[in-house]
């Protein structure tokens, strides 16, 4: 399961002078490696198998070979690539979550970004 395109294929870009001017500042507090911890599909909890997200601190990302744009916009996270594009809320403990509708209902997948510390890589 990979985050599915939001809003029937619509994308707004917050770019030029009505863009939101800390939104690189924005890119770099959330720039890391990040993790799907939890999946949820009709309410119910299933294994998450996604493949981790990349948010680069240039601005860019990376998901299971698929690249692109981020932009952070206030508690969102919006991914602008030429084959993905979705939005993402912005939670506490370093967390990005998306939600979508498929065939199976309305989904959601937790990333936790991974934090390394002393040798070790840990969530949160």
């Amino acid at each position: 399961m990979v985050p599915k395109q939001v809003g029937g294929g619509r994308w707004s870009r917050f770019g030029g002078s009505g863009g939101a001017p800390n939104s690189r500042a924005q890119s770099d507090e959330v720039a890391g490696q990040y993790v799907c911890s939890e999946a949820h599909v009709a309410g119910k909890p299933v294994p998450c198998t996604a493949p981790p997200l990349s948010l680069k601190s240039d601005g860019k990302f990376e998901l299971q070979g698929r690249e692109g744009d981020y932009l952070v916009s206030g508690n969102w996270v919006e991914l602008n690539g030429t084959v993905l594009k979705s939005r993402a809320k912005r939670e506490a403990g370093h967390k990005i979550v998306f939600r979508f509708t498929n065939n199976k209902g309305a989904c959601e997948m937790i990333y936790e970004r991974r934090v390394a510390e002393m040798g070790k890589t840990k969530l949160g």
